[in-house]
């Protein structure tokens, strides 16, 4: 009975939801505009999510299970609008594949308006502050923990690898943990680095190995794995599992990949990520359900403060 799960949990989605607030914030003359999921009691721990290319900050909120975890454990959930429907992350040499905001777009500086105001307003607390993306929200999230670790306590990234220019670029002020969540079967942002097989791919990216030990060195941690568990196969008809590698890290310095065996490019979660599933399923690959995206991103953040 996987549909009743999913319509409950989209049901609960839609009624977190209603307790938001859109607004705009004016960024070097620009105005930008972003939601906000209020909580209950404030300061609260706020958590910036990150859309993907050629969706809105309205997409994380309806398709992704952030509504229900925000309410259910009383935070604050910003969610911006990137330009043209995409953020301006540190690939300046994506090529016209990944045609994004206007040129100058100050991405960074959005995003550090944005918190520094809802810190400033008594919604955040300013010592609980979480970055989370998925695709090229999730590069959008690694150039932020590279360019303003200040703001944050931990990032997360799914379904995005590095590149050479994002990496050489990458000079956090402190390290952060941080949580990786990409598929083996993507066809954008392929497991094993390069070009991905889908017409719309990009070229450049490492593997997510390659990622992974980047993180690793930046904070300090032992280059292998610390430990690989095969989580439960809890979907078994989505045509995917998943695997959680750990690494040996400074405390409050972790590192975790969760790997997804067979998964597409898409945010594993209970609920559908896409308004057509099966479309979706034919050009970015099977969602994996065994976990959900936000849940586990959210269990990650909540250690660290």
């Amino acid at each position: 009975m996987r549909w009743r799960t999913r319509v409950s949990v989209l049901i609960a989605a839609l009624a977190a939801a209603q307790a938001t607030s859109a607004a705009t914030i004016d960024v070097n003359g620009t105005m930008r505009s972003y939601t906000v999921q209020l909580p209950a009691k404030r300061p609260a721990p706020l958590v910036v999510v990150l859309h993907g290319k050629t969706q809105r900050g309205a997409d994380m909120i309806t398709r992704t299970a952030w509504p229900q975890v925000a309410k259910r454990e009383g935070l604050a959930v910003a969610f911006p609008d990137g330009l043209n429907h995409a953020w301006a992350d540190a690939r300046t040499k994506a090529g016209p594949e990944l045609r994004g905001p206007p040129p100058g777009t100050d991405d960074v500086a959005f995003i550090a308006k944005l918190v520094e105001h809802l810190v400033a307003d008594g919604t955040a607390d300013a010592k609980r502050v979480y970055v989370a993306g998925v695709s090229n929200g999730g590069a959008m999230a690694m150039t932020l923990v590279c360019a303003r670790a200040d703001l944050f306590v931990a990032g997360a990234s799914v379904i995005m690898n590095l590149t050479e220019e994002t990496a050489v670029t990458c000079h956090p002020s402190r390290p952060l943990p941080m949580l990786i969540m990409n598929g083996t079967a993507d066809p954008l942002i392929p497991y094993g680095g390069g070009r991905g097989s889908s017409y719309f791919a990009a070229d450049g990216f490492w593997s997510t190995e390659e990622t992974l030990a980047f993180w690793r060195k930046l904070n300090g941690c032992e280059a292998a794995d610390a430990d690989a568990t095969d989580m439960p196969d809890k979907s078994p008809d989505d045509r995917s599992t998943v695997t959680r590698i750990t690494s040996r890290c400074p405390d409050g310095h972790d590192v975790v990949l969760y790997r997804i065996n067979g998964g597409g490019h898409r945010m594993p979660g209970f609920a559908p990520d896409a308004r057509f599933p099966r479309v979706a399923t034919g050009l970015l690959g099977p969602q994996n359900g065994d976990i959900d995206g936000a849940e586990t991103i959210w269990a990650f953040f909540s250690r660290f403060h």
